[in-house]
């Protein structure tokens, strides 16, 4: 319950929810209809819905006109995506990464063969520490795939010396990061090639899709082979391939998504900037800063909840949010390395990953996009604020009803 500028009452004490209608972490941006309607108008007069058609090629151009790379192979999503890379460059044995991300980064490798080696994570920035990859090094180890999470760059030079030190291959999950710069260069560019996605949940979407950026000739033609069940010309399969496709349809959603990337940027960066100055003040909460010096697409806003100054746990705070109808979201619980398909007993696998087990019990990542206004978010920084202040006595609450 909502009275001038307090929140009176919290839906996990018997009030209504401060909000009617769920706000959604990752909720779709559709777009302008119209545009689209006139792409799919055209896409069923040429009868031609898939197979690299018209759609699916200025689509790829416009990527690569974005990120200022030679060649971005449209995908159907992004581990899809990954697949192909790793096939592409015929990388085997073990591929190292961190353990703080999607299961999607580690499946890609394991689905193809190989084994996902983990390790620890820069608890500052969130990304793969490249102080701590040599010790996960052995004489399998292919390459290092590093992801670039919440959009914030990976620190690249660093991880670029480690790889050419051990002579390694050095690839991206890009998935959070289309739109994002490093060093005032586009995401895409660095290493053999990176891979963003476009699944609903993201900025841009293609209803599911995704795209590999290279700038190496060779490497691309192969990808489009692959992604064509090792196709070259008509006929003649020269490679093991898959059927990696984008759909014309799905280019369109794209193409409409990109038409409008700076208006979402724009309101996402708004949403950024009134998160930090409505959770900024408030103990034990810290939001995960962005470098405004560089291009970000501020798709996610993610803060850390430290449970002896606020009060309450990460879990407990969320299980509030949820009530009042903010679907807030942990990340990336709980660590890859913790997952039932890559726990083993091998003591290799068992390594203990610190700064990563320390995360994934702290981050909390709030709902944005256009979607959300500046006086939801300011509600939101009212309800955090309250169930801090009220710490001890929800945690005993939400304990009862267990």
């Amino acid at each position: 319950m909502i009275s001038g500028d307090t929140i009176d009452l919290l839906a996990v004490f018997g009030g209504a929810p401060a909000f009617t209608q769920p706000l959604h972490v990752g909720r779709p941006n559709v777009g302008a209809r119209q545009p689209f309607l006139e792409r799919v108008e055209s896409i069923l007069d040429s009868k031609r819905l898939t197979n690299n058609g018209p759609q699916v090629q200025s689509f790829e151009r416009r990527l690569e006109e974005i990120t200022g790379v030679r060649h971005c192979v449209a995908v159907c999503n992004a581990t899809v995506g990954l697949e192909i890379l790793i096939r592409g460059l015929g990388l085997s044995g073990e591929v190292i990464l961190p353990s703080f991300t999607f299961a999607a980064t580690a499946s890609a490798i394991a689905w193809v063969g190989l084994r996902p080696i983990f390790c620890d994570i820069d608890p500052a920035t969130h990304n793969l520490f490249p102080g701590g990859i040599e010790a996960a090094i052995s004489p399998r180890t292919t390459a290092i795939l590093g992801v670039h999470v919440w959009g914030r760059p990976c620190d690249i030079d660093g991880l670029r010396a480690v790889a050419r030190r051990h002579s390694l291959h050095l690839l991206f999950d890009a998935a959070h990061a289309f739109g994002c710069t490093y060093r005032g260069r586009p995401i895409g560019g660095f290493g053999e090639a990176e891979v963003f996605s476009f699944h609903a949940t993201k900025f841009a979407n293609t209803f599911e899709g995704g795209a590999i950026a290279t700038n190496d000739d060779d490497l691309a033609a192969r990808l489009r082979r692959t992604r064509n069940f090792g196709l070259q010309g008509a006929d003649q399969v020269v490679e093991v391939g898959t059927n990696g496709k984008m759909s014309e349809i799905a280019a369109a959603m794209g193409l409409t998504s990109l038409d409008d990337i700076d208006q979402t940027v724009a309101a996402n960066r708004s949403n950024y900037l009134e998160y930090l100055g409505a959770l900024s003040d408030i103990p034990g909460i810290s939001v995960a800063r962005h470098d405004l010096s560089e291009q970000c697409n501020f798709q996610y806003v993610v803060a850390e909840v430290d449970a002896p100054a606020a009060g309450l746990g990460r879990d407990d705070l969320i299980r509030v949010l949820q009530a009042e109808n903010v679907l807030a979201r942990r990340y990336f619980y709980p660590g890859c390395h913790q997952m039932d398909p890559y726990r083993s007993h091998s003591a290799r696998d068992q390594a203990s990953l610190p700064a990563t087990e320390w995360l994934v019990q702290r981050t909390v990542a709030f709902p944005t996009g256009p979607a959300v206004s500046a006086q939801d978010i300011r509600t939101i920084g009212r309800l955090v604020a309250l169930a801090v202040r009220h710490g001890p006595e929800i945690q005993a609450r939400l304990a009862g009803a267990e």
